[in-house]
């Protein structure tokens, strides 16, 4: 009766050659490359933390159970992570030894004739008045010229080509590897983060600065490159006729920038899938919106908030948006007001909407609230979420609704004289991605790899070739085979391009 001791190396024998089985290793990349699906359709934290804020407002039921299985961070979550690294296992597994299968095989010499070369399927017999000596030091040269390896026999010559074939088929499961080890370096020493930028602001490279961001695990903030930039203006294109009318496009932001504090201040166009590239650092254009400049005078008279404020767009058709404005300096109570921005405002039936994406018509309608905005706690806030647990809605002496309906260049007072609110302008904003992903070479040269063996697999022949030659009543019988190993047909043409080579010499004599 064998021991538990036995049992468990067996097992673990099997499990091991399992994991390591080319069967496995393909169904771990289908499970990589369906675990990557929800990466894609769902918003994900470290890309755009905004969409991900927005998706919980929308979807309250869904977001427990997405936060459990790590939905909005897919790339980051464990069992990604352990689908990752069973495919390297794998992979490895799986490349080396067949690594040494195929060193074995590179360095064997061409296997010996067969008995009876007649009967592989492609074969050919003539005679000739040459002795066997001359017919096969013909037959080395002839193959040596097509680039066969050769071995010779007792009374004949074995050659052998396509040894690559299988290096092709190495070369693409490494750069696999090699694909996968870019992506773990640029997740462990690069970052990704988000930036929104308003027209005439600027941002400066240091962390304090991001909206969000995700460092990876390894980054150091001191690689940081300490570069600046600003937006000068946006431009977009609005569809006026056809049948896109409404739609934008040609999105371009107008940066001015510096490499270093001191350096020169050069300028860019930023469009979409033209990055900006400072140093190892891509700047993205990744969306756009409207910030409109709001003053909030208190209850005193005092200013205690006056600037932009980002509005997050909640249809992108028409750019309907969402704000939140917070005056925490507001006294004697502070101030919060939460509400839409209509780009291009109408009135429809009596429902505020917005007709066009294009700021032609701007107006502003929000709630207020006056009281304590939470922001004393301690606690972080989302600046675009209104704590109302300790704030009151404003109301109308008749204790019906109020809201704050402006157009810019007005100004509305607020109930119980809480203060004022002023539309001043509106300017558009941009959102950056900036990212540094330094394992990115190390990626496009695995996928060149990848080609490189694919091609290889794909087009190099694995072949054969057995040249035997005898002496019968003072004739020289000769005997060619031929063998494709990979299937790929056309060994007939080529078996018969060496036989007229090795019969160049009788149809010579024969023309003479």
């Amino acid at each position: 009766m064998a021991s538990p001791e036995m049992n468990l190396r067996e097992l673990l024998r099997w499990s091991w050659r399992q994991l390591t089985s080319m069967r496995t290793a393909l169904i771990l990349l289908l499970l990589l490359a369906l675990a990557a699906i929800p990466g894609s359709v769902i918003p994900q934290e470290n890309i755009d933390a905004f969409k991900v804020s927005q998706w919980r407002q929308d979807h309250p039921k869904l977001t427990p159970i997405y936060d459990k299985l790590g939905l909005f961070s897919v790339f980051d979550s464990a069992w990604f992570a352990a689908i990752y690294l069973l495919l390297v296992l794998s992979l490895v597994g799986c490349i080396l030894p067949r690594t040494r299968v195929y060193w074995r095989g590179f360095r064997a010499a061409p296997p010996q004739a067969p008995r009876n070369l007649t009967r592989l399927p492609d074969s050919t017999t003539y005679t000739t008045d040459e002795s066997v000596e001359e017919v096969l030091e013909r037959a080395r040269t002839v193959l040596k010229k097509r680039r066969f390896r050769l071995a010779a026999g007792d009374g004949s010559v074995s050659a052998e080509r396509g040894y690559l074939r299988e290096a092709g088929n190495l070369l693409f499961h490494i750069s696999v590897l090699v694909v996968m080890a870019g992506f773990a370096i640029g997740a462990l020493f690069g970052y990704q983060g988000g930036v929104i930028v308003v027209k005439d602001k600027g941002f400066s490279n240091n962390l304090t600065q991001y909206d969000d961001f995700v460092p990876g695990s390894l980054m150091d903030a001191e690689d940081m490159e300490p570069f600046s930039f600003g937006v000068d203006e946006f431009d977009i294109n609005w569809l006026m006729s056809g049948p896109r009318k409404g739609m934008a496009q040609k999105f371009v932001a107008h940066l001015n920038y510096r490499e270093t504090p001191d350096g020169e201040e050069k300028q860019y166009d930023l469009k979409v899938n033209h990055p900006l590239s400072i140093g190892g650092t891509d700047l993205f254009l990744i969306g756009h919106g409207y910030a409109p400049s709001i003053t909030v005078r208190d209850g005193n008279g005092d200013v205690a908030y006056s600037g932009p404020v980002i509005f997050l767009p909640e249809e992108m058709a028409t750019f309907t948006s969402f704000g939140v404005l917070k005056a925490p300096d507001a006294r004697p109570k502070q101030i919060g007001l939460e509400g839409l921005l209509y780009p291009t405002y109408a009135n429809v039936d009596g429902n505020p909407v917005s007709l066009f994406g294009d700021d032609r018509n701007p107006r502003l309608s929000m709630l207020a609230y006056v009281g304590n905005l939470g922001m004393d706690s301690g606690e972080p806030q989302s600046v675009y979420v209104l704590d109302k647990d300790r704030m009151t809605e404003l109301k109308k002496k008749d204790g019906s609704m109020f809201r704050v309906d402006l157009f810019p260049g007005e100004t509305k007072k607020l109930p119980d004289g809480a203060g004022s609110v002023t539309f001043d302008g509106i300017q558009p904003w941009v959102r950056i991605q900036i990212s540094k992903t330094p394992g990115k070479e190390v990626a496009l040269g695995g996928v060149i790899l990848a080609l490189l063996g694919l091609l290889g697999s794909l087009f190099i022949r694995p072949r054969r070739v057995w040249v035997r030659a005898r002496r019968e009543d003072e004739e020289t019988v000769v005997e060619v085979a031929a063998l494709d190993r990979s299937g790929g047909g056309e060994v007939g043409t080529e078996l018969a391009g060496i036989v007229a080579s090795l019969r160049g010499a009788d149809a010579r004599e024969e023309n003479t």
